[in-house]
C-alpha cells in the first residue's frame, strides 16, 4: 500500500475475530481485502436504484443472499417501480438462488397487524416463489439481527458480483433522496417528523474481492447448526405457523473470490454479542467494531466526523473525549437526528438521558472543538438521520449497519466497512494526488458536507485545510437565528441547526436510567469487561 497515513490505519485496525473460511472451515479471512472498488450511495433513492440496476438482469443459477433488520415486500424499489417482495420473488421463480435471513422481532406475534409482521410477510413471499428467507433469532435475549447486506454472484461472470452493505434496510421510510421530502410508504415515528419522514442514510456498492468477504459472513450466519427460534415452545409455535424450518438447508459449495476492482482496502468489522447457546463461529462474541474505532480515535489527528441515529453511550463517547483531550488539533462533528424516533413518555427520557450523558463527556473534553448538530429539509421539517458514518482525517471511513452506542457495540449483530483509499499515493489525509485526484473518503466528506450546508462540493470553504468546524457553527447559527426571528427573510442556505437535547428531569431520572441500562442499550459484553472501556 503506498500511502503511508493508509498504512498506518491499516495496522491500526485489526480484526478480533476473523470471519471463517467458508468453503474450508480453514483459518479465515485476511483482515484487510485490497483491489476492490468501492461506490458510496448516500440516500435510499440512489441505493434501490443501483439495487434494481443489478437484480434486473440476473438469470437462472446467479445467486442473491441477503440479510436485514426489517423488511417490508411491498416497499417499492422507484416511485413507479416494482416492489422489494415481488422483485426477489420473480427472481426465486425464475430460478436465481435468493437466499435470506431477516430478524425475528421478540415482540412480533401472530396475531399482530401487517405492519409489525413484516419481517415474515417478506419471507413468505419470496419462500412461496421458490426462495429461502427465513426468521433468524439466535441472538442475545433483547437483543436483534442489525446487518443490513446484500450479495448477488453471478454464475458466469464473477467480475460483475457486487455486494451492498450500509444502513439502508429494504423497508418503508428508507427511499428519499437529497431533497428529504420522505418516503411516501412511511412508517409511524414522532409526529414532528410529519406523516412523511424526511430520511438521511447511506450504504455501500462493493466489487472485488471482498464480496466473498462479506459473502463468508452471511454463510456464518446461515450455518449457525442451533434452531432459529431460540428453542422456547412459544417461539417453535411461531416459527411453525409462519411456515418456517427450524433450520436452513445446507448451502452450496461457493465460488472463488471475484477479482481485483479497484483501489480501495476494506475491512469487514462486526459485533456479536456474548450469548448461549454460542455463535460457533464467535464463541465469546464479537467486538471488532469497537476495537476498530478505538485505534482510529487514538489516531486522529485533525477531524472526526460522525453521522449516527443514536450516539448515546459512554463507552463510545470516553474514545472520542480521550482523543480531544490527547491532540488540540483536533476537532469533532458529530450529526444525529432531532429527536428520538419514539420520543413519548416513556420511550424518550431513557433514549435523551444516554445521549446528554455522552454528549456531556465529549463536549467537557474540549468544549471549542466539538460541534453537533442535527438537520432538518427546505420546509423546515427534521431530517431523521439513519446513516452510520464516521470519517477520520479524510483518510479512514466506515459506513455499516452499526449505531455509536453500548448496544450497538456490544450485543446486536452488527456489520461495517472500514475503507481505505490505496491511490492516494504519498497524500495526508484529504490531500490531493498530484492528478489532482482526492481519496474516497475525501470525496465522501465533501458530498455529505455539501448537501448539509448548502454549498458546492468545489467551495474552498469545505477542504480540508478550510474552516471546519466554524463554518457549520456559522452556518448553523444562521439557520437558528432566522427560525427565532419569525423567519421575515430569505431562509439561509443548508440544512443545519445545531443540537440542543430536551432535558430529563430528575424524577423522570429515576426510572429513565434502569430502563435506559437494561433495555435500550444493554451490555453484551463477557462480565468482566463491563463497566470497564475494554472490548
Amino acid at each position: 500500500m503506498d500511502s503511508t497515513v493508509g498504512k498506518w490505519f491499516l495496522n491500526w485496525v485489526e480484526r478480533g475475530n476473523p470471519a471463517t473460511d467458508i468453503q474450508t472451515g480453514g483459518a479465515g479471512t485476511p483482515a484487510w481485502s485490497e483491489g476492490n472498488l468501492v461506490r458510496p450511495l448516500v440516500h435510499g433513492a440512489p441505493y434501490f436504484s443501483r439495487l434494481q440496476a443489478e437484480l434486473r438482469g440476473l438469470q437462472s443459477g446467479d445467486r442473491v443472499w441477503f440479510t436485514d433488520w426489517r423488511g417490508d415486500g411491498d416497499e417499492q424499489i422507484a416511485a413507479d417501480g416494482p416492489t422489494i417482495g415481488g422483485t426477489l420473488a420473480r427472481l426465486a421463480k425464475s430460478g436465481v438462488e435468493v437466499r435470506g435471513l431477516v430478524w425475528r422481532s421478540h415482540g412480533e406475534r401472530i396475531s399482530a397487524p401487517i405492519s409489525g409482521r413484516s419481517n415474515e410477510l417478506l419471507s413468505r413471499q419470496i419462500n412461496d416463489a421458490g426462495g429461502e428467507a427465513l426468521l433468524d433469532q439466535r441472538v442475545r435475549l433483547f437483543g436483534s439481527h442489525h446487518q443490513k447486506l446484500v450479495v448477488i454472484r453471478r454464475r458466469d461472470d464473477p467480475s460483475r458480483d457486487v455486494a451492498f452493505v450500509g444502513g439502508i434496510d429494504l423497508s418503508h421510510s428508507r427511499r428519499d433522496d437529497a431533497r428529504h421530502e420522505g418516503d411516501p410508504q412511511a412508517v409511524t415515528m414522532d409526529s414532528r417528523y410529519g406523516p412523511r419522514p424526511p430520511w438521511h442514510d447511506a450504504a455501500l456498492e462493493l466489487r472485488g474481492p471482498v464480496v466473498a468477504d462479506v459473502l463468508a459472513v452471511f454463510a456464518e450466519r446461515w450455518n449457525d447448526p442451533h434452531p432459529l427460534d431460540r428453542h422456547t415452545p412459544y417461539r417453535m409455535l411461531l416459527q411453525r405457523l409462519a411456515r418456517m424450518p427450524r433450520h436452513p438447508k445446507p448451502l452450496p459449495e461457493t465460488a472463488p473470490p471475484p477479482p481485483p476492482a479497484g483501489p480501495h482496502a476494506v475491512q469487514l468489522l462486526r459485533t456479536y454479542g456474548l450469548k448461549h447457546p454460542p455463535f460457533p463461529f464467535a464463541p465469546d462474541g464479537e467486538r471488532s467494531i469497537p476495537r476498530g474505532y478505538a485505534k482510529a480515535f487514538a489516531q486522529a489527528r485533525s477531524l472526526i466526523y460522525i453521522e449516527d441515529q443514536y450516539l448515546w453511550s459512554t463507552e463510545v463517547a470516553q474514545g472520542i473525549a480521550a482523543a480531544l483531550e490527547r491532540n488540540q488539533e483536533l476537532n469533532v462533528i458529530i450529526v444525529v437526528p432531532r429527536y428520538p424516533d419514539s420520543d413519548g413518555f416513556l420511550g424518550g427520557p431513557p433514549r435523551r438521558l444516554g445521549q446528554l450523558r455522552a454528549l456531556s463527556m465529549i463536549r467537557k473534553a474540549a468544549p471549542d472543538r466539538v460541534g453537533v448538530f442535527n438537520l432538518e429539509n427546505s420546509e423546515g421539517t427534521p431530517v431523521y438521520v439513519h446513516a452510520k458514518i464516521c470519517i477520520i482525517d479524510d483518510t479512514w471511513f466506515t459506513c455499516g449497519s452499526d449505531n455509536f452506542n453500548r448496544r450497538s457495540w456490544t450485543t446486536d449483530s452488527e456489520l461495517t466497512c472500514a475503507v481505505v483509499d490505496t491511490s492516494t499515493s504519498g497524500a495526508q489525509g484529504g490531500e490531493p494526488r498530484a492528478s489532482g485526484h482526492r481519496s474516497l473518503a475525501t470525496e465522501l466528506r465533501l458530498q455529505l458536507w455539501a448537501e448539509h450546508l448548502g454549498l458546492d462540493e468545489d467551495d474552498p470553504r469545505l477542504q480540508a485545510d478550510g474552516p471546519g468546524l466554524k463554518l457549520w457553527n456559522s452556518m448553523s447559527g444562521a439557520l437558528d437565528r432566522w427560525h427565532l426571528t419569525g423567519r421575515r427573510t430569505p431562509r439561509p442556505a443548508g440544512q443545519v441547526r445545531p443540537h440542543v437535547p430536551d432535558p430529563v428531569p430528575p424524577l423522570h431520572r429515576l426510572w429513565a436510567d434502569p430502563v435506559y441500562k437494561y433495555i435500550v442499550d444493554p451490555d453484551g459484553r463477557p462480565r468482566g469487561l463491563r463497566g470497564t472501556d475494554r472490548f
